[in-house]
């Protein structure tokens, strides 16, 4: 009874450990962006976009949508997508070359800032992310043109309902209720990564992968930590990679790896179908995405010098 006592102590300890390691980035971060929204700070930032819309075949207006992603959300760039008049007359091939850059490039002061802790500079993530977003975006854009694929107009799946409670007082508390999902599923997924390495599952995990990781430079023990953030998300992978930071039990090298390619590649799952809602194809949001990620990250590994500090 007494050693499942002090697991059971243990799992908490790290649960609430992490958790609160995430929430002290997360909740000045969150603050400071709806401070930034009401001030219309963003407004100003897709002004500056709008030139370089044209370079991935884009309307300036869609400007304002990647703004409100980089800065906000994934969410808030879609509504801001989907009330806008010129979404209607987008081909499928642009709405996917938006999306892949949506996707690539959002939720830049939050996320920047779990990257940071984990161990890779904020200024470092801000460029990886915009500039990786901007050259799939113009290649997508060269390929589609080329051939005229996707050259359909678009027909988004989803339209938000109003917001019929706009206030500061529904505000936060949907970002308790954001906060508290975030505690959820941290507990799940260290409950999960002791399973793994319990079962010996990570370890066969580690050896299909083995090849993928030799390309990447990454060592065996980011494996199941970085499938996480594929999967689900830099947030929670980024979290998990900042409590094994603090462990010692991964090497710089290979936090600053896995955490560049969570930069670029991350949550395939949930926000890549978000995209699909709005009209984006799996040839750019996905495939291309996949593939851009691992060649990008290959290469900057490469020529990373073998004992970064």
């Amino acid at each position: 009874m007494q050693p499942l006592t002090k697991w059971l102590t243990a799992l908490v300890k790290e649960i609430i450990g992490i958790s609160y390691d995430l929430f002290k980035l997360m909740i000045p971060v969150i603050i400071l962006v709806k401070m930034i929204q009401e001030l219309g700070g963003i407004e100003y930032i897709s002004a500056a976009l709008g030139p370089v819309m044209d370079l991935v075949g884009l309307p300036a207006s869609m400007g304002l949508v990647w703004a409100t992603t980089m800065i906000v959300n994934m969410y808030g760039g879609m509504i801001i997508f989907v009330t806008m008049p010129q979404a209607e007359t987008l081909s499928v091939a642009q709405v996917t070359v938006l999306g892949t850059m949506m996707l690539m490039a959002h939720s830049l002061p939050i996320e920047g800032r779990i990257s940071q802790k984990a161990g890779i500079g904020f200024l470092y993530t801000l460029a990886l992310r915009i500039g990786g977003a901007l050259v799939l975006g113009f290649i997508l854009h060269q390929i589609y043109s080329s051939g005229n694929y996707l050259s359909q107009t678009n027909q988004a799946l989803w339209k938000p309902a109003p917001v019929l409670d706009d206030s500061l007082q529904a505000w936060g508390i949907a970002q308790l209720v954001t906060l508290f999902q975030v505690f959820v599923i941290i507990a799940i997924l260290v409950v999960f990564l002791r399973v793994l390495k319990w079962s010996g599952i990570e370890k066969l995990f580690a050896r299909a992968l083995q090849p993928v990781l030799r390309l990447l430079g990454l060592g065996k023990r980011t494996t199941s930590i970085t499938i996480i953030g594929m999967t689900l998300g830099l947030t929670y992978g980024g979290g998990l990679l900042i409590n094994e930071a603090k462990k010692g039990d991964i090497s710089k090298r290979d936090i600053f790896g896995s955490m560049s390619l969570l930069a670029v590649c991350h949550s395939l799952i949930e926000d890549t179908l978000l995209i699909v809602l709005i009209g984006g194809d799996l040839t750019g949001i996905l495939y291309a995405r996949m593939l851009f990620a691992v060649v990008l990250i290959a290469i900057i590994m490469r020529l990373l010098p073998r004992s970064p500090n």
